[in-house]
């Protein structure tokens, strides 16, 4: 049942934004006087669809193959590689018509949708839920770095005050892509020494791998007591009661939460004696350890550390929403950036349809649901700009050098570019879905 909802979540949020980029290109076109044949969310290869009809001249449908979408637009050589209406004069009606600057237009249209979408999402998720942070300031006992971490130089306690020596307001900026993305230096505070660790260029590649709490958790270090026992579980079976503190392992003294997984990991699959402190007295305790290294209980809320949410009104929202949008679009092309440059592998940054399905989890949760798809309409605009023949940001390209030249370029060359650009696609498709099946075939 959970893949059935991840992948009903998968086709829902990539319908939304197909539909929603298609419509911008349909929107244009019509608003210019261009007929529009066709408007299909994903594809119909050999004319074979799942479900269509026809209204006022257009067909609508659904095709078969889900590789996105399109709309067939009269007078223009796309992916249906449709040239036949080519080969007699050119129709007032027709894309090939219309003044450069309109068809520029029409090709954009679906780009500008989807920033409009990205910016309209996040708008409405930051005026009704506001923006929540965790202040540094209550980091007080520092930071718990991950194996990657670790690796750079990180340790666990230490206190980073400065992000290339602008203090630090917000502990949720330590994993930002502004850290992971730029030239990167912390000003840690450790014990009475201050400290500078450098975040490697090619972090994202080991990040890709472990994920983000294998470089700093996202939750700063934090003492705990226990709150809940999860019923017949090993926690319960031991004994270990409400409003215990753990504080040994095996008598290994410990003091903190993350020190306490790191000790039971150690041990996992073990029986171990837990040194536990109730009502002001040390008694011991003996639990088996699962194989994921838990034992069965909660910690208190009152441990963690705060969370401060600033509420912003509905025309206060705007500009903070748009900020979110904005950042996720100029990320995305840093994030580019650095492959073109090297310091991240192609194959550890791009994910496809599985990777994505995974990022919409197994239950239904609406509010990271849209933030979902805000995201990745912000990256659907990005991936479009891309100067690829078959993707808006061709056309657009092809229709900027016309407008330079004063003249059309010819209709053989966009037909030759268009064959490109389709078969670039097709494997940038296939190793996107291949990569993404070895990627969880080397996680079990």
């Amino acid at each position: 049942m959970s893949i059935v909802i991840m992948v009903g979540q998968l086709i829902l949020g990539l319908s939304i934004l197909i539909i929603l980029h298609e419509l911008g290109h349909f929107l244009a076109a019509r608003a210019f006087g261009i007929r529009v044949e066709k408007f299909y969310l994903f594809f119909d290869a050999w004319n074979i669809s799942l479900f269509k009809f026809t209204f006022k001249g257009v067909e609508y449908g659904i095709g078969w193959l889900p590789l996105g979408g399109y709309v067939k637009i009269a007078g223009m050589i796309d992916e249906s590689m449709d040239t036949d209406q080519l080969a007699g004069p050119p129709q007032p009606w027709e894309f090939r018509s219309k003044p450069a600057w309109q068809r520029l237009i029409v090709m954009l249209g679906g780009v500008t949708v989807n920033i409009v979408l990205g910016i309209l999402i996040f708008w409405i998720l930051t005026m009704r839920f506001g923006d929540s942070y965790i202040p540094n300031s209550s980091a007080k006992y520092g930071i718990v770095p991950g194996e990657i971490g670790k690796k750079i130089g990180l340790v666990a306690g230490d206190k980073i005050v400065a992000i290339n020596g602008k203090a630090i307001e917000r502990f949720d900026d330590l994993t930002s892509p502004k850290v992971l993305l730029e030239n990167t230096v912390f000003t840690i505070q450790r014990g009475t020494q201050t400290v500078s660790v450098t975040i490697p260029r090619t972090i994202l590649n080991d990040l890709s791998d472990h994920g983000i709490e294998e470089f700093i958790s996202r939750i700063p270090r934090n003492k705990f007591i226990v709150d809940s026992i999860v019923p017949n579980s090993n926690a319960q079976k031991a004994g270990l009661a409400r409003g215990d503190s753990i504080v040994a392992v095996n008598d290994q003294p410990i003091a903190f939460y993350d020190e306490l997984k790191t000790e039971l990991l150690k041990d996992k699959g073990k029986v171990v004696d837990l040194g536990v402190k109730r009502n002001n007295q040390i008694i011991t305790l003996k639990s088996q350890v699962t194989t994921d290294g838990t034992i069965g209980f909660a910690q208190s809320k009152n441990d963690l550390p705060e969370i401060k949410t600033i509420y912003y009104g509905f025309f206060g929202s705007l500009p903070i929403g748009a900020s979110r949008a904005w950042g996720t679009f100029t990320d995305n092309a840093k994030g580019l950036g650095k492959i073109f440059k090297g310091d991240v592998k192609f194959s550890k940054a791009v994910s496809g349809p599985v990777a994505i399905a995974n990022l919409f989890g197994s239950h239904v949760d609406w509010v990271h649901f849209w933030s979902l798809v805000g995201f990745l309409s912000m990256v659907l605009a990005l991936m479009n700009l891309l100067p690829i023949p078959a993707l808006d940001g061709g056309h657009a390209l092809f229709l900027i050098i016309e407008m330079i030249k004063g003249k059309p370029l010819s209709d053989k060359f966009l037909e030759r570019a268009q064959i490109v650009g389709f078969v670039i696609l097709v494997t940038l498709m296939v190793f996107v879905f291949g990569n993404d099946i070895v990627k969880q075939v080397m996680k079990k």
